[in-house]
């Protein structure tokens, strides 16, 4: 049985779009781009550990977040869908498209990375979270996910991503840190054969554009867009932009 919460909402019959958000995130992180995707079913979950989804002692590994993603499919009665993922999102979507390619029928890949070193740096950062709790790192957090100008105009919206990253149990946080820490998709990606969108926000400075092109360059015929005056959550950053690619990729 699944560990992860979920809301699936949309037309009954409709193909169903998998949507998984960054590390520190809800579904909730997902807002910009409800009403655009309104044409088929979607489906929001919450990474285990994460939101309302259980959080079991870590670390975890991204083969357990991918085999439980893979257990929430089976709930809902899922056998293919198209799946987006952001950051720590999209690392599962590369896990379950290569892995499980029967599973997948179209791939979008946001502001993420299939390598992302120096594991030191994320064993440092579960450390922290486990003695001083989330919100010790969710100011940092939210600087790497908004571009400074943005930041400065949208305060409301800065104080609303640090409370979603402060509230994220500090085990489930950490042991989704140990999973980036441990992970090197590199090897496998080339196996995904769903059509796949590759999407980078220009000012990301925790998944530069480079791992963006990385990937774009390791999956066959993948498509890459680059965004303007977006760091890392260019989903929020440049909602109509990352809107327009989505709908475009997946609906045609």
């Amino acid at each position: 049985m699944s560990e992860l919460d979920y809301d699936l909402s949309g037309p009954d019959g409709a193909p169903v779009l998998v949507l998984g958000g960054s590390l520190g995130s809800t579904r909730a992180m997902w807002e910009p781009q409800l009403a655009t995707l309104s044409g088929v079913r979607l489906l929001r979950y919450d990474h285990l550990g994460h939101g309302g989804s259980a959080v079991p002692p870590g670390p975890y590994s991204l083969d357990r977040l991918g085999e439980e993603l893979l257990l929430l499919l089976e709930k809902v009665g899922a056998a293919r869908v198209s799946y987006a993922g952001l950051s720590l999102g999209g690392m599962v979507g590369m896990w379950l498209a290569a892995h499980h390619p029967d599973r997948v029928e179209r791939l979008a890949l946001l502001c993420t990375a299939a390598f992302l070193p120096p594991a030191a740096g994320w064993l440092e950062r579960a450390r922290l979270v486990r003695a001083e709790g989330t919100g010790a790192v969710a100011p940092t957090v939210v600087s790497r996910w908004l571009t400074p100008a943005y930041a400065s105009a949208h305060p409301d919206e800065v104080r609303r991503l640090q409370e979603m990253i402060a509230s994220t149990p500090p085990e489930g946080y950490a042991g989704c840190c140990e999973a980036i820490a441990a992970m090197d998709l590199r090897p496998v990606i080339g196996r995904i054969s769903a059509p796949t969108l590759v999407i980078a926000g220009q000012e990301d400075p925790a998944t530069p554009p480079e791992h963006a092109r990385a990937i774009a360059s390791s999956i066959p015929g993948a498509r890459f867009a680059s965004i303007p005056d977006a760091a890392h959550l260019a989903s929020h950053e440049q909602a109509a932009t990352v809107n327009h690619l989505l709908r475009e990729h997946f609906l045609g």
